[in-house]
């Protein structure tokens, strides 16, 4: 069963369509330079641009239904008012499905393609690690059992009906990220997706302001905890105090995770091997005894063993046995969030320039200071910390300081950063605040020497990945 025609017309209030109607949908998308023949175009009005401007450029690329609120002068194809016109008896490609809002269209057709498929849905939420442990989740899942994840940072209000409508009848589970601005926000999305389970990672001042509060963002992140039915099972890091306390919130059955005894299922004996990965001892109780596997797998930094028990967890709850868990957290496809690249005059860049924020900017030094060789740190912006901005920025200055030879800072928030690494004895003459990434790739090209180590993080906004782009690209290779 994968979408049609007909399950458009239907998911979006029409009463009825006949058979032949059942016109097959390959995708569904919102981008018109993205459609293929027969896919399904959704005009969406954005900041930038409106897609209803491109209306007939999706139907030259051989869309076969396009959703839309606003037509264009000279509309193509058939147009149907999916909850007042009854499906006409022929039709003419595109078929144009007006509806009052596009976005509200798009998560009416997936909630409603989302109930008919019988599949067990992984909500994951949280301030730090939702997308790596998405991968991780779904690359133990696929072991067994026919597996959907969304796609990159497929988590918003757009990006996760988007992901839904990928569903087909041979899935049986989806692990789906759920991102997070204000309160809210989850529960809309948990509306569309049903979860079954849900995964907790940690709550930090991430969005806090946007939030406005920790204690708003404790609320929007618990969203998918009380949205979990009875017979669900709510997955949650024990080493949170914050994440802990959503038990007692919980209409589900509880499975902790953690590094202490008095979680289900934790670790310990942990030791990491750099770029080589992590080892440790995995521990669970089940049926009054206690299971212990060794496991190395091919994971950078020790946080990366919450990410692990996260997965392992969702494994033991679908019923994997512990071959198939541990098959599945060595799968290296999964390990996308960190990339180790060779960079500029010998050096090798360590690029973490997804986003950044003060917990994943920590363990991104824990896993620098690993490291045998000088070790750089080229660090920018981190944005919507609120009222834990220079608190944020100043402990990462402090790690910074412990941790690496040669600092780089980028932007003015990240000046605390500098600042604070020397407060704490880094010599000023290995501390560089700067202003923007140019700068950075142009003093990095007179410092970086063979052997370093560079780590490179930052908020998306500041452009860190440019950075990483410059100091591997084919021009900077010679040595100056």
């Amino acid at each position: 069963m994968s979408l049609t025609l007909k399950d458009i017309y239907l998911g979006l209030g029409g009463q009825h369509a006949p058979t032949a109607a059942a016109f097959p949908i390959p995708k569904v998308v919102i981008d018109s330079r993205q459609v293929a023949p027969g896919d399904c175009f959704v005009a969406l009005p954005g900041q930038r641009v409106d897609g209803h401007d491109y209306i007939q450029d999706a139907a030259a690329r051989g869309a076969r239904a396009i959703l839309a609120h606003r037509l264009p002068p000279s509309p193509p194809g058939t147009l149907i008012r999916p909850s007042q016109d009854p499906f006409p008896p022929s039709i003419t490609f595109p078929v144009i499905f007006l509806v009052q809002d596009t976005l509200a269209a798009l998560q009416q057709l997936a909630t409603y393609w989302r109930a008919r498929h019988h599949v067990t849905v992984v909500g994951i939420t949280g301030s730090v690690g939702k997308t790596s442990s998405k991968e991780l989740i779904a690359a133990v899942l696929r072991q067994r059992y026919p597996t959907l994840w969304t796609p990159g940072n497929y988590n918003n209000e757009i990006g996760l009906p988007l992901s839904l409508l990928q569903l087909n009848q041979d899935h049986r589970y989806a692990v789906l990220e759920m991102g997070f601005y204000v309160e809210g926000d989850i529960a809309q999305l948990c509306r569309m997706a049903q979860p079954h389970i849900g995964v907790i990672t940690n709550i930090g001042p991430i969005h806090l302001e946007r939030a406005g509060s920790m204690e708003a963002i404790f609320r929007g992140k618990s969203e998918l905890i009380q949205a979990l039915p009875a017979d669900g099972w709510a997955v949650l890091n024990w080493d949170d105090p914050w994440v802990r306390q959503m038990a007692e919130i919980s209409p589900a059955p509880v499975f902790t995770y953690g590094l202490t005894p008095e979680a289900d299922l934790w670790a310990d004996a942990i030791e990491s091997y750099g770029l080589a990965g992590i080892r440790f001892r995995f521990h669970h109780r089940r049926d009054g005894r206690e299971e212990t596997y060794y496991v190395q797998l091919p994971l950078l930094g020790r946080h990366s063993v919450h990410t692990a028990l996260r997965a392992a967890a969702v494994g033991l709850l679908a019923g994997l046995p512990w071959e198939e868990i541990i098959r599945g957290l060595k799968d290296i496809n999964a390990q996308l969030r960190i990339e180790i690249v060779p960079g500029y005059h010998g050096s090798t860049l360590i690029d973490d320039t997804y986003n950044a924020s003060p917990p994943s900017t920590l363990a991104a030094l824990n896993l620098l200071a690993e490291m045998e060789g000088r070790r750089v740190a080229i660090l920018g912006d981190m944005l919507e910390l609120g009222t834990e901005e220079e608190k944020g920025h100043r402990l990462v200055g402090a790690r910074a300081a412990e941790t690496t030879q040669l600092l780089i800072t980028v932007g003015t928030r990240a000046r605390w950063i500098a600042e604070e690494a020397q407060r704490q004895g880094m010599p000023a003459s290995a501390v560089y605040p700067l202003d923007n990434a140019e700068q950075a790739i142009a003093l990095a090209r007179t410092l970086l020497q063979p052997g370093d180590f560079v780590l490179i993080k930052g908020s998306r906004a500041m452009h860190m990945d440019a950075i990483v782009a410059a100091l591997t690209s084919p021009d900077t290779e010679s040595t100056p």
